[in-house]
């Protein structure tokens, strides 16, 4: 199956060197050259994955996928400047997969692609016994459907939510420690900061609240987070 991919970026020179990267790969690019034209194209292309600049004028990349991040999980690939430490870590936070810096290498960008397409090639082509859905309480995963509920419930989770949660219940008694947690969530041994990984620890506990869940991950002071109950409140009352 030949790869939709969308390129987001206001440098026509830059959306040329990506789609003929990316061609020469077998893929078919579509581009955008700003935040207004990227969800138009995305709504009416559905692409496979999204190369996204962060630094476009007036919608920038970040307000893009806050948007896309409202109805699709789709991969996000962020496009940013050396020196946009800060954005980078909101975009990863705001569900981003991963980014590539600028200037970049047209053929590290072919092969994060290629990775990210084939890490979500993988939640429907796993081939282990459905038997394997990891449950805690009343919260399941299966790794198979690359599905997450809570009592019946499906939870939209970003790539690297679920993978935090698959971490913690493949090893359900477990404590982590945020570098096993950054490991077990991001590729390309990605360099985060701590404050990152708490947002995607908080971003968890506030989708699992909504479904009435307060008890999801726990934190252990000073050492790091371990799955808690994934009990509804109301289980929990006498």
């Amino acid at each position: 199956m030949t790869h939709r991919i969308l390129t987001v970026d206001d440098d026509l020179h830059i959306r040329e060197v990506i789609r003929v990267a990316l061609s020469k790969a077998g893929m078919t690019v579509f581009e955008a050259r700003d935040g207004k034209q990227a969800l138009a194209r995305f709504a009416g292309d559905r692409p496979d994955l999204i190369i996204l600049d962060i630094g476009m004028p007036e919608l920038d990349g970040l307000d893009v996928c806050r948007q896309i991040r409202k109805s699709s999980d789709v991969p996000i690939l962020f496009l940013t400047a050396r020196d946009e430490e800060i954005d980078r870590i909101l975009g990863l936070e705001m569900g981003g997969d991963d980014y590539v810096t600028k200037p970049f290498s047209p053929r590290e960008l072919v092969a994060r692609v290629n990775v990210i397409l084939r890490r979500v090639a993988s939640r429907g082509a796993d081939t282990r016994d459905p038997a394997e859905v990891l449950v805690q309480g009343q919260l399941s995963i299966d790794p198979t459907q690359h599905t997450a509920e809570f009592c019946g419930q499906r939870l939209r989770l970003t790539a690297i939510e679920f993978g935090i949660l698959r971490a913690f219940l493949g090893r359900p008694t477990a404590l982590f420690s945020r570098e096993q947690i950054m490991a077990a969530a991001y590729q390309f041994n990605i360099q985060v900061s701590d404050r990152t990984i708490d947002s995607h620890i908080r971003n968890i506990r506030a989708k699992l609240a909504a479904a009435k869940c307060d008890n999801v991950i726990e934190t252990v002071h000073g050492v790091g987070f371990k799955l808690g109950r994934c009990e509804r409140e109301e289980s929990t009352k006498e």
